[in-house]
């Protein structure tokens, strides 16, 4: 599988890079926390193992490489079961003047080489975020109240007092429970167009700046990828860093140091361009049949361990 990955990409001509797996800066993305190293002989700062190379990737983006792609290993704290290990194996590209679709059709086209015949080569499905809500769940996830969202979930006081406010909590839940289960189990699934507040690195929509141009490609309710037509302004990446940690604050989360490489590149130029993530591991649940990621990796790790 990772020789028909290579394969493609060196049929496009995209470029493999590699980038360093530890940092002194941390992603602010509420979502995904970092391995943080509080001591090193190196540094009175705390380091941070990467959960991606994306950072890296786009610094390079900016100093004028072409289309690059990486695989590599990343890490990520608090992420353990059925799905999910600590430390995984990515596969993250970078193609110039692409738009949505054309990442879109991109990222599809790698994910069935990588798959080779194990899929039947079917057109994905492809469902705007809204559209899917409205028809799954019976609720906009663009106008609906906190209230509303909970009602479609129907949620019990136990779980409305665990998830609060918090609106994307929400969202991704009824994600989770209402929408990807409806997907069909025999092909892909994209869905684009996720709300302006799950925007991620992606730029607004140019035709609708409640929406994000980010999708996730999905086998099953399977998420196998993630990408977006990437967020050029430093100015609006500075922005939405603060307003990570702010989020981060109210949380009680540890509140990261904004990138300031990262943003320095930016302010030099980040070329138009489109990114996208994929787990190599759940390739290869796809591939060998199995629901559970451990299946896949020799040394999975356990909580109890």
């Amino acid at each position: 599988m990772m020789r028909r990955i290579r394969a493609c990409f060196d049929a496009a001509n995209v470029l493999e890079v590699d980038t360093p797996a530890l940092s002194r800066y941390a992603v602010s993305d509420t979502q995904i926390e970092s391995f943080e190293i509080q001591q090193s002989l190196i540094s009175q700062r705390p380091m941070y193992l990467r959960t991606s190379p994306e950072a890296c990737m786009k610094r390079l983006l900016c100093a004028g490489y072409p289309d690059i792609f990486s695989i590599c290993r990343v890490f990520r704290d608090g992420e353990s079961g059925q799905r999910h290990q600590p430390e995984f194996t990515m596969i993250e590209w970078y193609r110039l003047g692409f738009g949505l679709q054309d990442i879109i059709d991109d990222t599809t086209r790698l994910i069935a080489a990588a798959l080779d015949s194990v899929v039947p080569r079917h057109e994905p499905d492809q469902y705007d975020y809204r559209e899917i809500f409205l028809a799954s769940a019976g609720t906009d996830p663009l106008t609906a109240s906190v209230e509303e969202l909970a009602n479609a979930a129907d949620a019990d006081s136990a779980l409305r007092r665990s998830l609060g406010d918090e609106r994307d909590d929400w969202l991704d839940l009824l994600l989770t429970t209402r929408v990807a289960p409806l997907f069909d189990d025999h092909r892909l699934t994209v869905l684009r167009h996720y709300p302006a507040r799950q925007a991620a690195l992606a730029r607004l929509c140019p035709d609708d700046p409640r929406v994000a141009d980010r999708f996730e490609v999905f086998f099953g309710s399977l998420e196998l990828a993630n990408g977006y037509v990437e967020l050029v302004d430093p100015e609006e990446q500075l922005r939405r860093m603060r307003a990570d940690n702010a989020d981060r604050k109210q949380r009680n989360r540890a509140v990261r140091p904004h990138d300031r490489s990262l943003l320095a590149a930016l302010d030099a130029g980040l070329p138009p361009c489109a990114g996208v993530a994929v787990g190599f591991e759940r390739l290869q649940m796809i591939h060998d049949k199995t629901d559970d990621i451990r299946d896949v990796i020799t040394f999975a790790f356990e909580a109890d361990q």
